[in-house]
C-alpha cells in the first residue's frame, strides 16, 4: 500500500517576492511618517510660542531634563536651536525619503539633502556638548547611548556624502538611509518607551531612566531599527523567496510595533502639551 505524498507547497515567485517584502517595508516607512510628522508638529505647538513670546521657562512644562536655566543664555539658545532644528530635520528627512520627490524634483532633494546632512552633523555634535557639557542627562549610561548614536550620526553623514561625491547613488541611499535611523534615534526612543509601556505596563522602568528597561531601550532606540534595515537591505539583494517573505513578516511586525508606539507617545507624550 502505497504513502499518500503531501501536495508541495508552491511558494510566490522571486518578483512576487520581492513586492510583498517591498510593501511590508512601505508599511513601516509609512508608520514612521505619521509618527514623525506628529512629533514635529508637537515640536512646533509646544516650543514656538513660548520660545516667541520670551517665556522661556515654559519649556520645563513638557517635562525636559535641562530645558531653561536661569542666567544660562548660551545654553538657552543651544537648547532651543536643537529642539527646533530637531524638527527641521525630522520633516526633510522623512521627504527625503519618497522616491517620488527624488525622481520629480531632483533639484529639491540635492538640496534638502544637503541640508539635511549639514544639520544632522551639527545637531551630533551640540547632542553631544549638550550631555556632557550642559549636564543634560540623567545618568552616564544612558548619556553614552545618545553619543554613540550621535558618533554613528557623524559616520553616515561622512559615508552619504563620500559616496554622492563619487556618483555611486545606491550606496549613498543606503547609507542616507542609515543617517536618517540614527538621526530618528530619540524619536525611536520616545515611540519605544511607548510602546514597550503599553504591551508590559512599563516593566524595568526607572524613576530616573535607570533602570534595566532604561538601559535597554536606550541603545535599542537606534541599534534594533539600523539592524531591521540592515537586514531589509539584504532581503531585498537576496534572490532567495524565503528570506524575502520572512523579511517581510518581520518589517509587518515593525510597522505594527511603531503604530502602537506612535500612538502611545501622541497620547502621553505630545499631545498633552499641543
Amino acid at each position: 500500500m502505497s504513502e499518500a505524498v503531501a501536495p508541495a507547497v508552491r511558494l510566490p515567485s522571486i518578483p512576487l517576492a520581492q513586492r510583498l517584502l517591498k510593501g511590508a517595508g512601505a508599511l513601516w516607512f509609512l508608520a514612521v511618517i505619521a509618527g514623525q510628522w506628529l512629533f514635529v508638529y508637537y515640536i512646533l505647538a509646544a516650543y514656538m510660542p513660548p520660545t516667541l513670546s520670551g517665556a522661556w521657562e515654559r519649556w520645563d512644562e513638557t517635562g525636559l531634563i535641562h530645558g531653561f536655566i536661569e542666567g544660562d543664555l548660551p545654553g538657552n539658545l543651544g537648547f532651543i536651536s536643537h529642539v527646533l532644528l530637531a524638527a527641521v530635520i525630522t520633516l526633510g528627512g522623512t521627504l527625503q525619503l519618497i522616491p517620488q520627490l527624488r525622481q520629480r524634483v531632483p533639484v529639491l532633494h540635492r538640496w534638502m539633502g544637503r541640508t539635511f546632512l549639514a544639520v544632522s552633523v551639527f545637531m551630533a555634535v551640540g547632542g553631544i556638548v549638550l550631555i556632557w557639557g550642559r549636564g543634560t542627562r540623567l545618568n552616564d549610561v544612558t548619556g553614552l547611548a545618545t553619543t554613540i548614536d550621535g558618533i554613528l550620526i557623524l559616520v553616515a553623514a561622512a559615508f552619504a556624502l563620500h559616496f554622492i561625491r563619487r556618483r555611486q547613488i545606491d550606496r549613498h541611499r543606503r547609507w542616507a538611509m542609515r543617517l536618517f535611523i540614527f538621526v530618528s534615534g530619540v524619536w525611536y526612543l520616545r515611540v519605544g518607551y511607548m510602546a514597550w509601556g503599553i504591551t508590559t505596563g512599563g516593566a524595568g522602568i526607572g524613576e530616573r531612566m535607570n533602570g534595566p528597561t532604561d538601559y535597554l531601550l536606550a541603545y535599542a532606540c537606534f541599534l534594533l531599527p539600523w539592524a531591521v534595515l540592515e537586514l531589509y537591505l539584504r532581503a531585498c539583494d537576496s534572490r532567495a523567496v524565503p528570506v524575502k517573505l520572512g523579511m517581510a513578516g518581520v518589517m509587518l511586525a515593525a510597522a505594527g510595533i511603531t503604530a502602537l508606539g506612535v500612538f502611545g507617545a501622541w497620547m502621553v507624550m505630545w499631545s498633552p502639551h499641543v
